[in-house]
């Protein structure tokens, strides 16, 4: 792994990716000096890896320096799960953080792909982030709230879970 296959953190040189066959299903990271020591189960694909990889490296920097993902990396993060969860369905025109956005989380414009998200998600979870993501990636391709758009939306992890997340963080969240 070479640091222009993933975003590495200010100070981080490497990536060291370590197979265990002990290991069955998590994924580990640490960081060793300049270099992010990651440990994966050994049956992991090349693709897996990789995917894993940039979720831990992402992780890892958030709460190295408690900063939220940039639009690089959500914009990265978008097409992770664009191509996981939609078929690659999505069309993603642009995608980045906004600070104009004090009613909804996110926005999509459908006639260009335009995806905004709002920044008082910076914080939030990863699966109530991916689940706003997913939700604005899926109007790209049915712009109205139908059946079907519920359908592709709900596809990401912890859906329901994340809208009850938002509920509340609506009204008792930060800027309630």
């Amino acid at each position: 792994m070479t640091a222009s296959e993933v975003p590495l953190p200010e100070g981080i040189a490497h990536i060291e990716v370590i197979r265990s066959a002990k290991r069955r299903k998590t994924v580990q990271a640490r960081l060793e000096g300049d270099t992010v020591v990651v440990r994966i189960p050994a049956r992991m694909s090349r693709a897996e890896e990789k995917e894993a990889v940039a979720e831990i490296v992402a992780k890892l920097r958030r709460k190295t320096h408690n900063a939220a993902p940039s639009n690089a990396e959500l914009e990265a993060r978008a097409r992770r799960l664009n191509d996981k969860l939609l078929d690659g369905r999505a069309r993603i025109s642009s995608i980045r953080w906004v600070s104009n956005q004090n009613t909804r989380w996110g926005s999509c414009s459908t006639a260009t792909g335009d995806i905004r998200i709002s920044d008082r998600l910076k914080k939030v979870p990863d699966y109530v982030l991916d689940s706003v993501v997913v939700h604005e990636l899926v109007h790209t391709f049915i712009p109205g709230h139908t059946r079907e758009f519920h359908a592709w939306a709900d596809r990401a992890p912890q859906a329901e879970r994340a809208r009850g997340y938002l509920e509340a963080y609506q009204r008792w969240g930060p800027s309630a």
